[in-house]
């Protein structure tokens, strides 16, 4: 259930600002349809930052219940205090997902020794899964691989989705943490890179906009199949790259709207819509990847 093709599901909102849940529902059939292999439900790229507790809960649950146990549901569980992660944990424990994923605290840049402990407090919380997520770009602290390895060693932790777009991590994690360890790219632009390097699977944004092709792609790739891999990540590359022309998940909301995928493509405060002037960009990167 943590291989291959797997979406870093966005949320979609109406214009009062409240949760879409007709237009999750769709996404959900879309994926399912797409082949799609796990959704990651409230992630960062599903804007858990400007989501309530309630709100972060309801959006798992009606996730697993679209699912229907057709498609495996992985809750983002990730917060820059301890205790807020422990509470995501008891509270989506019972929902049916099949996993956690917990991106590092932000902001608070923790010592390693802090990041061990808070995952560490986590695993010891839940029988779930967890998957660790390490995207400094975006928090300010980086999740060593050492610190990684003895996370590695600890009940129910069962891998890590490495954003950094650094593939020598990949060699490096698997020699620290042994061959069952669950390595998923965080990198859209390196993630055939990854898995062709020896990762699981690929965690990916573009994979809201070009699900089937982001699924063919992967399964091709994790067959050894890399030449055929490599012709459909060349048509995806502008998309890789312009989905994060502006913060994401502001471009691949919109191009989810420009392919009704959605009913709207707003977003919460303080994250705001596409700019007009980007938006040619990435208009341009769904065409040269067949999407429009």
């Amino acid at each position: 259930m943590f291989s291959g093709s797997i979406v870093a599901l966005i949320t979609p909102f109406n214009l009062d600002g409240e949760v879409d849940y007709a237009s999750l529902k769709k996404l959900v059939e879309y994926h399912i349809d797409s082949g799609t292999d796990a959704i990651v439900s409230v992630g960062t790229t599903g804007e858990s930052a400007t989501l309530s507790i309630e709100e972060h809960v309801k959006v798992v649950s009606k996730t697993v219940e679209y699912a229907a146990g057709r498609i495996s549901v992985i809750a983002g569980t990730g917060a820059n205090a301890t205790h807020e992660s422990l509470t995501f944990s008891r509270l989506l424990n019972n929902t049916g997902v099949s996993g956690f994923l917990s991106v590092t605290p932000y902001y608070n840049k923790p010592t390693q020794e802090g990041l061990f402990l808070h995952y560490k407090a986590i695993a010891a919380e839940t029988d779930i899964p967890v998957i660790l997520y390490n995207v400094p770009g975006r928090t300010a602290v980086d999740l060593q691989p050492e610190t990684v390895a003895r996370l590695s060693e600890l009940k129910n932790i069962v891998g890590i989705k490495d954003a950094t777009g650094d593939l020598d991590r990949v060699q490096k994690h698997r020699e620290l943490c042994g061959e069952d360890f669950v390595l998923l790219s965080g990198d859209d632009s390196t993630g055939l890179d990854f898995v062709k390097l020896g990762g699981n699977g690929v965690i990916s944004v573009t994979n809201n906009i070009a699900a089937a092709e982001m699924s063919q792609m992967m399964h091709l790739a994790l067959s050894g199949k890399f030449a055929e891999a490599e012709a459909i990540n060349e048509r995806l590359m502008s998309l890789h790259k312009d989905l994060f022309i502006e913060s994401s998940p502001i471009p691949v909301k919109w191009a989810a709207h420009r392919l009704n995928l959605i009913e709207h493509g707003d977003l919460r405060l303080p994250m705001t819509i596409l700019s007009e002037a980007a938006q040619p960009t990435v208009e341009q990167a769904m065409i040269s990847a067949g999407l429009l």
